[in-house]
């Protein structure tokens, strides 16, 4: 068991090693823990606490607290602000990157030359700060900071009994970071409800549960001769502009992304994720329309990584809609599991989809999907699909940029 945490902080360290374990979130612990470290008289005026995760767009996450209103903020932080001349003037870069103590004196002449941050926190009136790593025996740099505008600063009294409390709430940090980082992890690779389902324990081979879905299956046209003349590192820069058009679309409309199979994506809007089958079908129609908008966009003005590559313009992609029950659960061998949709309903989606370049049409839907749209557009007739007993018919609606198809009433589309 640590120490005791000094006169004044007992109860705060007490907090820790009991009632906080209950914290839900890392806003409430530290909220929590500002809250009580001001009521035992700490002189503490403006505090924040800085983690590291793994996410492709967020490097980190922080919690900013003040004195002044006692409110609790929470920020996303962006790699592009980790990589900036700015943070390596940051008193948090020492803490975060090199692991150790950062003190400044705000109101000392000179210390804003040294730490930009200094003149901020001398307006607010903070006359000692300190940028504290959190250290737990993880890999990811996490770290805190506290400012008094105390004129005399923070006493070595203060600080001495304040180490026990930080050493207890680096474990909770630690904790928390690795929910968190698994959760990011989860979600990048999985899709959000996958994730959550993994997270929840849903983990054995066969678990899962059957889903009533739109189904998206959509390829990329010419993809073989595509990756027959870009070299690998410009045909990954081409998937992840085109991916990003199309996953994005059905993201922004509510779908789940749940696979990228070569140039292939695989994606579904659960029935039960909307209000009705007819809403999960107009958001599917609007994602597709939407996403085809964003490759054309993307064939139009390419990104100054795509627009040095030659020969690989224009991107044309095929998207089939389906309704039907699924599987949603873990394939896979025992030590090796996928988290992903089966069924005959997928392999109806595919099927569809592989008409696109015979009948001429960037989007086709079946005869489920069309009988829940105002304007389903034309039909196409019936058409065998390899491996299914019966022809099914096949429209072709209009793909409108992403905005919203009419969808029937919900007591017109109850399923």
């Amino acid at each position: 068991m640590p120490p005791p945490a000094g006169p004044g902080l007992e109860a705060v360290a007490d907090w820790l090693l009991n009632d906080a374990i209950a914290a839900p979130d890392l806003l409430e612990l530290f909220d929590g823990l500002v809250r009580r470290l001001a009521a035992a008289g700490f002189p503490l005026d403006r505090a924040s606490l800085h983690i590291g995760t793994l996410h492709p767009q967020v490097v980190g996450m922080a919690w900013n607290w003040s004195r002044d209103d006692a409110l609790c903020d929470e920020v996303r932080v962006g790699a592009a602000a980790a990589e900036s001349p700015a943070y390596r003037r940051n008193p948090l870069y020492h803490a975060l990157d090199l692991g150790e103590t950062c003190r400044i004196r705000p109101l000392d002449p000179g210390a804003a030359a040294r730490f930009p941050i200094a003149a901020d926190l001398a307006a607010r009136g903070i006359a000692d700060y300190l940028a504290l790593p959190l250290r737990s025996g993880g890999v990811l740099g996490n770290a805190a900071t506290i400012g008094t505008c105390r004129p005399a600063g923070f006493a070595e009294a203060d600080l001495s009994a304040l180490a026990p409390v930080l050493k207890l709430l680096a474990l909770h940090v630690e904790r928390h970071t690795m929910m968190l980082v698994a959760a990011n992890v989860l979600d990048v690779y999985l899709g959000p409800a996958a994730g959550r389902q993994v997270l929840a324990g849903t983990v054995a081979r066969g678990a899962g549960a059957p889903v009533r879905a739109v189904i998206w299956v959509s390829d990329l046209r010419g993809f073989t001769d595509l990756t027959e003349r870009l070299d690998g590192l410009d045909m990954i820069a081409l998937l992840n502009a085109y991916f990003e058009a199309l996953a994005g679309a059905v993201v922004e409309a509510g779908g789940e992304v749940l696979k990228f199979m070569g140039d292939g994506l695989l994606a579904v809007f659960p029935l039960a994720a909307f209000a009705g089958a007819g809403a999960a079908a107009g958001a599917a129609l609007a994602a597709a329309g939407a996403g085809l908008a964003a490759v054309e966009a993307l064939n139009r003005a390419p990104p100054p990584r795509l627009a040095a590559v030659d020969g690989w313009a224009p991107l044309r992609s095929g998207i089939a809609l389906h309704l039907g029950d699924v599987f949603f659960g873990n394939v896979g061998a025992a030590e090796r599991l996928d988290f992903t949709v089966i069924g005959p309903a997928v392999n109806a989606a595919a099927r569809v989809e592989a008409l696109c370049k015979p009948l001429g049409q960037a989007l086709l839907v079946t005869a489920p999907v069309a009988a829940l749209l105002d304007d389903p557009g034309p039909s196409l007739g019936h058409h065998a699909l390899r491996g299914f007993p019966h022809p099914v018919e096949i429209f072709a609606p209009a793909a409108k940029g992403g905005r919203p198809a009419a969808v029937r009433s919900a007591n017109q589309t109850a399923q």
